[in-house]
């Protein structure tokens, strides 16, 4: 009987240059739905940030169309997003 040896398992090589919790952003949406202070104020509620931050945010999606409202790891993202989806804000989560 011949002897039976285990198969060489190859050894699992990863990218080191992967970085698992890279920044992902919130981005808020202009619409001609909400008013200035509707958005201003979920964007508190969301950031937990002052009225003057808030109210930067709104101006620049007004103006640009779009605006980066937060950065971070994905789970905080989701959760702002969630919260300026309440009153039917539209966003994105970009990595």
């Amino acid at each position: 009987m011949a002897e039976s040896r285990p198969q060489e398992v190859p050894e699992i090589q990863f990218d080191e240059d992967v970085n698992i919790q890279q920044p992902y952003k919130v981005v808020l949406f202009n619409d001609d739905f909400h008013s200035f202070d509707e958005v201003i104020n979920q964007l508190i509620k969301a950031l937990k940030c002052g009225y003057e931050k808030a109210r930067d945010f709104a101006f620049e999606a007004h103006v640009k169309g779009k605006a980066v409202v937060f950065s971070g790891e994905l789970n905080k993202c989701l959760k702002v997003s969630s919260v300026l989806e309440e009153i039917a804000l539209h966003t994105q989560i970009l990595s």
